[in-house]
């Protein structure tokens, strides 16, 4: 018998926590394991029940889905455990400080329930989802900002092409759209992701994201 995937849900609004409730609990494959209204909470039931998968509201009280989603991802006890960020605004400054703490993914709460389901399913294989708003407000919110021009010496090591998948990866591209502008195999561009997230060390392809930025390979755009 296969496994359901199991969620935790952390939101401060009962209403939100009641649909998303009933819209994984409605799906094949998925069930709700908990549910929490602030952060300690979340932290407190991750650590209790181990999910799959933590649907992360950022905005709650007692402790914010930030710091939350960065006990939880520091917690070496719950490595399996994957964060799908929440906002409702995809300018929302959270965004960036959410990936740093180890959110595996972003999605907007008013993203359709086929994209959450999908984004849930995606977080929990060890893979990493961004919204493609969200995907953009990176790119534009570091664009101008100066901040991805220091020395890149975690990018020492990288092939070239392993460098242009990252910038596209960081440009909010899949494997298959990957796959067809670098005119490669979809197995190919999966070694070379797998090569990635081992060289540079991170969890997952949302982390991937982040080094692209903060290296200013995704600023210098593909290399040359």
């Amino acid at each position: 018998m296969v496994e359901r995937l199991r969620v935790l849900i952390a939101d401060d609004q009962a209403l939100l926590r009641g649909s998303f409730r009933v819209l994984v609990d409605s799906t094949p494959g998925m069930e709700v394991v908990g549910e929490a209204g602030d952060g300690v909470t979340a932290v407190r039931l991750a650590r209790e029940l181990t999910p799959d998968v933590v649907l992360m509201d950022l905005r709650m009280p007692v402790l914010d889905g930030i710091a939350a989603t960065r006990e939880i991802c520091s917690d070496k006890t719950l490595a399996g455990v994957r964060v799908l960020a929440l906002t409702m605004f995809d300018m929302d400054e959270y965004v960036y400080p959410a990936l740093q703490a180890g959110a595996s993914g972003f999605m907007l709460k008013d993203a359709s329930p086929a994209d959450l389901v999908n984004g849930i399913r995606v977080i929990a294989t060890g893979e990493g989802v961004l919204a493609p708003t969200v995907t953009r407000r990176l790119i534009g919110n570091f664009s101008g900002r100066g901040e991805a021009t220091r020395p890149a010496p975690r990018l020492v090591g990288l092939t070239k092409r392993e460098q242009e998948v990252l910038v596209l990866i960081a440009n909010g591209l899949s494997n298959t759209e990957i796959s067809e502008r670098l005119g490669i195999s979809m197995p190919t561009v999966k070694t070379h992701v797998g090569g990635l997230l081992s060289k540079l060390q991170a969890r997952d392809r949302a982390q991937l994201v982040i080094i692209a930025y903060e290296s200013g390979l995704a600023e210098r755009g593909m290399p040359t």
